[in-house]
């Protein structure tokens, strides 16, 4: 099910700060949920996971405002799915951006069958062209990024990938909502990476739409989140996700206990929506 676009509470000031930026290095704003806007020195705009809706009550029912309006946004080189669930893909908030900015959307296969499936093109005005398939081990260079697709363990997904982004000034890495798996240390092996984004929540009772409730868990615990960023060797951890879902928010800072006896991270960032974060 397509969520419903929710209407910013924010006016557009996120969007300006965003637009007035001058990074030194490459700026990375946390959107709320797993989304984030990255933006270099150069003016080069990337958007991973965006995502504006309200989720779809009573199952998922949105706790943190909507931080800006999809239709106003007129900056972005390139958009970046991870994975076909409908807070990560879409339509609402993804198909406006491309359309006033004519950015390429990036997403693995089960990702842009939702996009057909929902008749993006037509619904949004937007180009075939537009679309860019990607799998495990592709390299994509947009401006001075160069964004490579890894895999990530995600078994609630149906083709989940994650994407580590390197720029001089530093490397990013947006895992989705991986869990801990063996596939996450050839990233950490393979990549110097700085920042780690990792879907963090606790367990909760969630309709099941039967009339009844069904526990769920669909993101990392505090261990589970100390065991990606030490898999991927992370100087840096960033948890998301804590603060969208009802019934799933969770306490971030609570992740210091269980990070203090391992090599990774070496230090833990704890970011609201709305702020910002240096590489």
């Amino acid at each position: 099910m397509q969520h419903e676009l929710g209407e910013s509470d924010w006016g557009n000031w996120l969007l300006d700060s965003v637009e007035a930026a001058n990074p030194d290095g490459v700026c990375a704003w946390y959107l709320g949920c797993n989304g984030f806007v990255l933006k270099d020195d150069a003016g080069t705009t990337l958007w991973i996971d965006p995502y504006c809706g309200t989720g779809d009550p009573p199952k998922t029912v949105r706790m943190i405002p909507v931080p800006f309006d999809a239709g106003a946004v007129t900056e972005a080189d390139a958009v970046f799915a991870t994975h076909e669930h409908s807070d990560h893909v879409h339509g609402p908030t993804q198909g406006p951006i491309l359309a006033a900015t004519g950015a390429t959307y990036y997403a693995p296969g089960d990702s842009l069958a939702v996009v057909e499936a929902e008749a993006w093109t037509d619904t949004y005005g937007l180009g075939e062209g537009q679309f860019t398939e990607v799998a495990v081990g592709d390299s994509i260079s947009v401006g001075s990024f160069n964004i490579s697709v890894v895999a990530v363990s995600d078994s609630d997904a149906t083709e989940p990938v994650g994407y580590v982004v390197d720029h001089d000034a530093g490397t990013f890495f947006h895992g989705g909502d991986t869990k801990p798996g063996p596939v996450l240390h050839r990233v950490g092996e393979t990549f110097d990476v700085d920042l780690a984004a990792v879907a963090f929540g606790t367990v909760g009772m969630l309709p099941d739409g039967k009339g009844g409730r069904s526990e769920t868990k669909w993101y990392c615990d505090e261990n589970q989140a100390v065991a990606v960023a030490n898999a991927v060797r992370a100087d840096r951890l960033l948890p998301t996700h804590w603060d969208v879902w009802r019934n799933l928010t969770a306490n971030p800072t609570s992740i210091h206990d269980h990070a203090r006896s391992f090599p990774y991270p070496e230090r833990l960032e704890i970011v609201n929506i709305g702020s910002s974060i240096r590489l």
